[in-house]
């Protein structure tokens, strides 16, 4: 049964400004100017150096404290003032926060901003494949007729576009190695990915739940994961009456209309996300919301890392008894 208690189930339920005004107690609210502030990181501070500011790439508010040199999104906030060891953890404190917040209190009012426009991907082109894309995907024992089945595709570069407050279009074209594009089975573009990018690995260009377009809905169980590369992975180890779907990320719950559709189709629905804080929190909630079990591999952080350190075998006999107890 689906409790009927309100999940905030999505960071982008969360305004970016309630952040900012929450865990630095403003009293000034943020309708898209800056601000400076006192350092939160600096006891010592006496002239305001903490900036906060609307990034006009994202239209969120960002900071930057001149005085600890600190600085970054509302999840890097988060995760610097509570010293969190990654920003997933961060992600989490803030869904979970907010849902107390909004428990005790009216939503959180929408207001009007000044910076409207984001970023978004409008061009790419593919390119083939070559060596270093080879041995990148192998590590993990996804060869060129998984990624194939799953569309996904190097690329050669891709387009950002969005519009500033006096109507000049700004673009942005990157291109770099390690850059592919997941594809939905109609040729749109859902997703980019970079696993080499330190600052920034996933780029969303439509919601999406992965694998979707790929499952037979004749399996009898289905497994969630947290990604396509683990949905991927997953394949590998070749578990008979078992297929796999990946919301767009852990944080991210697959909407109620969509579940309802797939529990029909299964006699049971298993989620298999990371084996760190963030990832059990993020199948509680599934857990909650949903009443699914859940599995933890307890290995390495998550799918694609246990099998490329421990090779397939050695995951498959350790997982498939897990899922057996779950079913």
């Amino acid at each position: 049964m689906i409790s009927t208690k309100h999940i905030i189930s999505d960071l982008s339920d969360v305004p970016r400004e309630w952040v900012f005004e929450n865990y630095l107690n403003l009293k000034e609210k943020l309708t898209g100017q800056d601000v400076k502030i006192l350092s939160a990181f600096n006891s010592k501070d006496k002239v305001p150096s903490m900036c906060i500011y609307t990034d006009t790439i994202s239209g969120y508010y960002k900071f930057k404290d001149f005085s600890s040199g600190i600085q970054g999104d509302s999840i890097e906030l988060v995760k610097a003032l509570y010293n969190m060891p990654t920003r997933a953890n961060a992600v989490n404190k803030i869904l979970s926060d907010y849902e107390d917040f909004i428990a005790n209190n009216t939503f959180f009012e929408k207001r009007e901003f000044k910076i409207h426009d984001k970023f978004k991907v409008v061009d790419h082109e593919i390119r083939h494949w070559n060596t270093i894309d080879q041995q990148y995907w192998t590590r993990f024992k996804i060869g060129s007729r998984l990624l194939e089945h799953y569309n996904v595709s190097p690329l050669q570069y891709f387009t950002m576009e969005k519009k500033d407050i006096d109507g000049t279009i700004i673009l942005f074209k990157f291109e770099r190695p390690y850059t592919y594009g997941y594809f939905r089975n109609d040729g749109s573009l859902y997703k980019v990915y970079m696993p080499k990018n330190s600052d920034k690995k996933f780029i969303k260009v439509q919601n999406y739940v992965q694998g979707l377009d790929q499952i037979s809905y004749e399996r009898n169980y289905l497994i969630i994961t947290s990604s396509l590369k683990d949905l991927m992975v997953f394949q590998k180890l070749k578990i008979v009456n078992a297929e796999c779907i990946a919301p767009d990320s852990e944080n991210t719950m697959i909407s109620e209309t969509t579940i309802n559709k797939l529990s029909k189709s299964y006699k049971s629905i298993i989620v298999l996300f990371d084996n760190d804080e963030p990832g059990i929190k993020a199948a509680e909630r599934y857990k909650h919301k949903y009443n699914f079990s859940y599995v933890v591999l307890p290995m390495e952080k998550d799918l694609s890392d246990s099998i490329e350190k421990h090779g397939v075998d050695k995951v498959r006999g350790i997982l498939l008894p897990l899922l057996k107890q779950a079913i």
